[in-house]
């Protein structure tokens, strides 16, 4: 694995800051622990719709993680399209690594 996102995704998974699955992450975000939640860019709008409305109203940050739900899976061992970080140190690195990659896209 040469993807430093998913290789970050994977010390968050091992370190327990990491919740996998659309429901997991509405009750992670209604609770006060999510922080940041990232999704597949082909997760479907279905899965992605109630998340995203509890962390509009919520005040949490939603990402496209830019990767598949098979990358996202690979990486993690497990199937997933929606993530959510429960640790403030590891939210902001990510957010700043996958901004740091949209911004070289562009």
């Amino acid at each position: 694995m040469n993807d430093r996102v998913l290789s970050f995704l994977g010390l968050c998974r091992r370190a327990k800051k990491l919740v996998i699955g659309a429901e997991i992450c509405e009750q992670s975000i209604r609770e006060g622990k999510s922080l940041l939640i990232l999704h597949a860019s082909d997760a479907s709008q279905n899965s992605l719709k109630r998340v995203k409305r509890a962390a509009e109203e919520c005040g949490v940050s939603v990402l496209d993680s830019g990767r598949s739900k098979g990358e996202l899976s690979a990486a993690l061992g497990r199937l997933c399209a929606v993530l959510s970080v429960e640790d403030r140190g590891f939210a902001d690195k990510l957010a700043t690594m996958i901004a740091s990659e949209t911004e070289r896209r562009i």
